[in-house]
């Protein structure tokens, strides 16, 4: 377990990730991390958008339902 300390950025508030929290994370400098609520009630803290992987849930459903038609309108 990683753990850090609130600090000072500017005029907000951030945290500082360790080269070996970045390397765990798969992040870099410009990455952008999300606050995930967890169904127990915590909190995680991913580089996966849970937004883009709910639409590409979708997107995989409508492929598989309706891949005949898709067939027919690639022709």
């Amino acid at each position: 377990m990683l753990a850090f300390k609130i600090t000072t950025v500017g005029g907000s508030a951030g945290i500082i990730l360790t080269k070996e929290a970045m390397a765990q994370l798969k992040v870099k400098k410009g990455d952008t991390l999300f606050l995930t609520e967890t169904p127990d009630g915590g909190y995680r803290l991913t580089p996966y958008d849970p937004e883009f992987e709910r639409q590409m849930r979708l997107a995989e459903d409508i492929l598989h339902d309706d891949r005949e038609i898709l067939r027919a309108l690639a022709k």
